[in-house]
């Protein structure tokens, strides 16, 4: 197991006027909760909390926390929760899980896929990751950073189940054995419409020639031009 460390401070205020000082000076605020014992809110600086979150996994890690003036050297723990500024995407707050490392817990671990399948690379399948994570118990100590499954062997409509998949030493996985973990699928066909017997096939619209419509002057004039002419016949 890849031990990580955070410095961190024992904070006194508390409230969202308190947090946002901390956060304009460059700290995050977050919470130690520990079984059977009360509370500990701390602050982290946010610049090494961001590095810690970009370089590594830190959900399913075991980070030991040195706070100051804390009678212990370090207090290890799982992040319970990380909360974002829903506009920003920030972090804005934290709370860790104080854990023993001779006591086992229950965390999810990424699946990877090693190889290449036959199914993809030589009939034209695609690989489908049905489970990215898979829930595991174990001693903190013991976590593995991902849990690989090696797809080589794969052929076009082939499945990995989680009964299929070694873990490794001193790990048990939790989930369903029957769910699929990785799948090599048919690739997608074009569907085209086909027109049903008998069914009408509508005609092109056919524009016709539009008949010029004298103006109402050119008619008014030829009507008069007929009346005279059939006075004068009268007479």
């Amino acid at each position: 197991m890849e031990e990580l460390f955070l410095d961190a401070e024992q904070r006194q205020g508390t409230g969202r006027a308190a947090a946002k000082d901390l956060r304009d000076a460059g700290f995050v605020p977050a919470v130690v909760y520990s079984d059977g014992k009360n509370s500990m809110p701390i602050k982290l600086s946010h610049r090494q909390l961001v590095q810690l979150v970009h370089q590594h996994r830190i959900e399913s890690a075991v980070i030991n926390l040195k706070i100051k003036e804390d009678k212990k050297a370090k207090r290890p723990c799982l992040i319970k929760e990380i909360q974002y500024h829903p506009v920003l995407g920030e972090i804005v707050h934290v709370d860790f899980n104080e854990i023993s490392l001779t006591k086992v817990i229950k965390v999810n671990v990424p699946v990877t896929a090693k190889g290449e399948a036959v199914g993809v690379k030589q009939e034209g399948g695609s690989l489908e990751h049905i489970l990215w994570e898979l829930e595991v118990e174990c001693l903190p100590t013991a976590i593995p950073k991902d849990i690989e499954v090696d797809i080589t062997a794969l052929k076009m409509g082939d499945s990995i189940h989680v009964k299929d998949v070694v873990a490794p030493s001193g790990v048990k996985i939790l989930n369903d054995p029957s769910s699929i973990v990785l799948t090599v699928a048919a690739p997608m066909k074009e569907e085209v419409a086909v027109p049903v017997e008998g069914e009408a096939t509508q005609e092109p619209e056919v524009i016709k020639e539009k008949k010029e419509v004298p103006a109402e002057g050119v008619a008014a004039e030829g009507k008069e031009g007929k009346e005279g002419k059939e006075g004068k016949e009268k007479k």
